[in-house]
This record gives structure tokens, C-alpha cells and sequence, in this order.
């Protein structure tokens, strides 16, 4: 099968929801255990703007009958466990029901293009180290871990490390089963779960050893293709940032270059949503590769400001300014994560319904109110910059670079600024500038909901629409009277 082949036409302009592996078991109830259930999970996404699934069958254990790996319903210490997951998850199997395979063909039958995504290292709750999501294999094998027998802080501690080669084999056994039992379009190797793979400090030396692995998974893919009929493709979710992919063993632009993968996904790991992904220097470093790898950068439930600050769930209005940030800088294509539609999601239900009809095409996203949130880079080695800018004295004068994508040319713009909370706040005259000219003042803003950082009251200016540009905003801030104050909260909002 030539290289070409490995990029049907659906890889342009995707827009993937990621399903997890335990959502649908532990939203539903029992009775919705059933074909008609399975069924109306993917008939929600049929005819809607929604055109991949990506369905995640496994964490340490898989949400099936595996062959290779403990099933999530399988006893720890002879117990067998009480949570409605697990409970669910077993009630399928018991009923002659395989979910991904129902699902992969549903999603067929409605038109929508099926993947599997596979955690590479999930380790949820891996302080609790009887916790029932944890496999027989981590547990008995506490000398694999990327800090053998190492403390769970930071969880990180107790990934499993791939310079094992009995991880590798544990791994790679199950991506062999998933090819060899499912008949997907393609296949993630999700390394954003948790994103730590390879011994502590030695990440960038070890890196050849996930390369090794990644293309032993593309010949696996290949021969997967040749047996279905058609092109089985392979992704894979990495940081957000390419020397921080790299630098983490994730090395995304060298898997892409030798062309061992058709889709990137280069997203933040949960504790924020990165609003600064460069989307360009991805493409710019796959040079001739950019013609045949799909970048799709992701965005997750969360926007934290800095590391510690207090975190909010993103609204449409963030995505969207995610979405006209990423297409200005070369995306075509999106990834939500953590965008499921219930519990986890973080917008109402009419809203999701909103999300899924109208989609994030151009058009629909430049005719919409747009909010472009400063955050940061959550999974970066030492060396590379985690962008962190937040919290800032407003006394300091710091300069804070701000992503807007093309600049409206109607409609109003805002810069919001969230204080934290201090007695003698309302001493304080600030000052705000854009791209070095002065603003004017326009009040308050009295619903701090949708605001990170914990402010106890927000400052919003007028920006005129000439004083914008394409691209990277720079914002200063200026204190001229009164006791200093510290900004946990910065944004441009633009409505249309």
C-alpha cells in the first residue's frame, strides 16, 4: 500500500470527539446496556459536524474481555469492584455485547469515521495502589516504574517506563489485539496519558526507544490495512509545544518526517487547555511531511491560568477563540478532549447540542463572540519554557503576548483583566495598554464565573478594532496610583 494511500480525503478538516475510556459506562444506567444503547450513543454524533470518534477501550485495564490485560471488572484481591463502570462495562460483556465493535460499525453506518485510542501510561489514582483501575501488571511489578517503588507524588512517579522491554511487550500485546479484533479506520497511540514514559532526566537520550515503538506499531498498522481492505491509519496525541514533545521522548516531528504517522495531535495533557499552541512551527518543522500528516491541535476541559492557580471549564466562547487562533496559525483540522457529552464536558447540554450542529467551520466561528484566555504549557521537560505569565504585579510593567488570529474588522473588543482579592484594591488606578496604546476603562464586570485565578473583581477595557493585530497581541500593564495589586487573570474578548 503506497504512502499516499494513508490519507484519505475525511483527514482534511476533521472535527474528532474523544471518548474515553470509562464515560459511557459510568453515565448510563443499566438498562442502557444494550445494542439500542450503544446505538444512540454514536446516533447523537450522526448528522452533526462531529466527523471522527476517537474511542479509548483502556486505561491499565480494558473496558472489554481482553486478551491481554486485566478486564475492568476483574477482581483486586478477590474483590470484585462496586463502581458503575466496571459494573456496566461487565453487564455487556455479559449480554454478548462488545461495545467497540458495535460502535465502529454504528459510527459506519452513520457516516462517521471510527478510531481507537489507545492510553499508553494511564495512572489515575495510582496513590491508591489497590485501586480496581490499576492492572495486575503495574501492580506486581513495582520495578518498572518510572521511579521504582517510588512515591505517588507526583503520580508521574508510577508511570510504567518504556525502557523496560517487558513494558514495551505489555503494551505492544495490546495494540496487536485491538488491530487484530477490531476493524477500525485508524488507531492513537495516546502519549498524553500522562505523558511521562521514560526514566526521570533521561527522557530526550531514551526518546529512539518510543521512535522504536511508534514504527513497530506503523507495520502493525500496515499489515492491519492489507488484511481489512483499506487504510488503517495511526495518530498520536503529544505536548503541545514540538521541543517539548521531543525533549519528553514524544518525538512527533521525526515520527511524522519518516512517515510513521498520518495524524498529530499536539495538545496539553488535563491541568489547562494551552490557547498558545504554534501550530505553524509544527508544520513548519514537518516541512515536505506537512503535505501528508494531519495537525490537529487539542484542546481539554480545563483553562488554568498558572500552575496552582485556580482552574475553570472552558465555554464555547474559549473554544471558539481556540479554534480561530489554531485555523489562523495553519490548522484545519480540531481535537476536543474531555469534551463528552455528559459529566465531564465542560458546557450545558444546550450548548453541546449548539456545539455539534453548527461546528467550528470558519465561518460559523468568526461570526461568533470569541474569548482568548492566557494560560499555560502543562507537560514540558526542564529546558523548555512552560509559558507561564500568570499571576503578574501590577506594578512590575510586564509585557503578556496574547493569540487572537486574524483581527475583526467589526463588532467590539475587550481586554479583561481578574484581580485577586486585596483590602485596599479600590486605592488602585491601572493603567492598560495594547500593542502600546493607552485604553480606556469600561467598567467592571460583575460575573467572574468564567474566570481561572480566583479574582475578586475584573477590570474590563475597550479596545478600537485598528489598535488590534493579526496574530500575537501584546498587552502591558501599569499601576499609576496606589498599593500594588496582583492580575490572576488575563483575556481579550471579541465580539462579533
Amino acid at each position: 500500500m503506497s504512502e499516499k494511500a494513508y490519507k484519505p480525503k475525511e483527514m482534511n478538516e476533521m472535527l474528532v470527539i474523544n471518548e474515553d475510556n470509562s464515560h459511557f459506562f459510568g453515565s448510563r444506567t443499566e438498562d442502557q446496556m444494550t445494542l439500542e444503547g450503544l446505538h444512540a450513543f454514536v446516533n447523537q454524533y450522526a448528522d452533526t459536524c462531529v466527523t471522527h470518534l476517537f474511542l479509548c477501550p483502556n486505561a491499565m485495564r480494558a473496558s472489554f474481555r481482553s486478551e491481554s490485560r486485566d478486564a475492568i471488572w476483574d477482581p483486586v484481591n478477590g474483590v470484585e469492584p462496586e463502581h458503575k463502570w466496571p459494573k456496566n462495562a461487565k453487564l455487556l460483556h455479559e449480554r454478548g455485547l462488545d461495545p467497540y465493535f458495535v460502535w465502529i460499525e454504528r459510527c459506519r453506518e452513520r457516516g462517521i469515521s471510527p478510531w481507537l485510542t489507545q492510553r499508553m501510561n494511564d495512572i489515575h489514582s495510582v496513590d491508591e495502589r489497590d485501586n480496581f483501575m490499576h492492572s495486575t501488571f503495574w501492580r506486581e511489578n513495582p520495578e518498572y516504574w518510572r521511579v521504582p517503588e517510588g512515591s505517588a507524588s507526583p503520580w508521574q512517579n508510577r508511570a510504567m517506563n518504556y525502557a523496560h522491554p517487558e513494558v514495551r511487550d505489555h503494551q505492544m500485546a495490546f495494540v496487536r489485539e485491538l488491530l487484530d479484533r477490531y476493524d477500525p479506520d485508524g488507531i492513537e497511540l495516546d502519549w498524553m496519558r500522562f505523558g511521562y514514559h521514560l526514566t526521570p532526566g533521561k527522557e530526550d537520550e531514551e526518546g529512539p526507544i518510543l521512535t522504536a515503538f511508534v514504527r513497530k506499531v506503523r507495520e502493525l498498522t500496515v499489515k492491519a490495512g492489507e488484511k481489512r481492505g483499506h487504510p488503517v491509519l495511526l495518530s498520536a496525541r503529544v505536548p503541545a509545544h514540538p521541543d517539548a514533545a521531543k525533549g519528553l521522548g514524544m518525538d512527533g516531528v521525526l515520527w511524522a518526517r519518516e512517515g510513521l504517522v498520518d495524524l498529530l495531535v499536539p495538545c496539553p495533557f488535563w491541568s489547562s487547555s494551552d490557547f498558545d499552541i504554534p501550530v505553524e512551527l509544527w508544520l513548519e518543522r514537518l516541512g515536505d511531511a506537512a503535505s501528508r500528516v494531519e495537525v490537529a491541535p487539542g484542546i481539554e476541559h480545563n483553562a488554568r491560568p498558572w500552575p496552582g492557580g485556580k482552574a475553570v471549564g472552558n465555554d464555547l466562547a474559549s473554544l471558539v477563540g481556540f479554534v480561530v487562533s489554531s485555523r489562523y496559525r495553519g490548522a484545519k483540522s480540531l481535537y476536543l478532549f474531555n469534551w463528552m457529552d455528559s459529566e465531564t464536558r465542560p458546557v450545558s447540554s444546550s450548548q453541546y447540542g449548539t456545539l455539534l450542529t453548527q461546528g467550528l467551520g470558519p465561518k460559523t466561528v468568526l461570526s461568533s463572540r470569541r474569548r482568548h484566555p492566557v494560560c499555560y504549557r502543562d507537560t514540558v521537560p526542564p529546558g523548555v519554557s512552560a509559558n507561564v505569565r500568570l499571576p503578574i504585579d501590577s506594578l512590575s510593567g510586564e509585557k503578556v503576548a496574547i493569540p487572537i488570529g486574524p483581527k475583526p474588522t467589526t463588532g467590539e473588543a475587550f481586554l479583561v483583566l481578574g484581580l485577586a482579592k486585596k483590602e485596599d484594591a479600590a486605592l488602585a488606578k491601572i493603567a492598560a495598554f495594547l500593542n502600546g496604546q493607552e485604553l480606556v476603562r469600561a467598567g467592571d464586570i460583575a460575573d467572574l464565573s468564567a474566570m481561572g485565578g480566583s479574582p475578586a473583581c475584573a477590570l474590563r477595557f475597550t479596545i478600537p478594532l485598528d489598535v488590534l493585530r493579526d496574530g500575537h497581541n501584546e498587552v502591558q500593564v501599569r499601576q499609576t496610583e496606589g498599593p500594588s495589586q496582583q492580575i490572576v487573570w488575563m483575556e481579550i474578548e471579541i465580539k462579533p
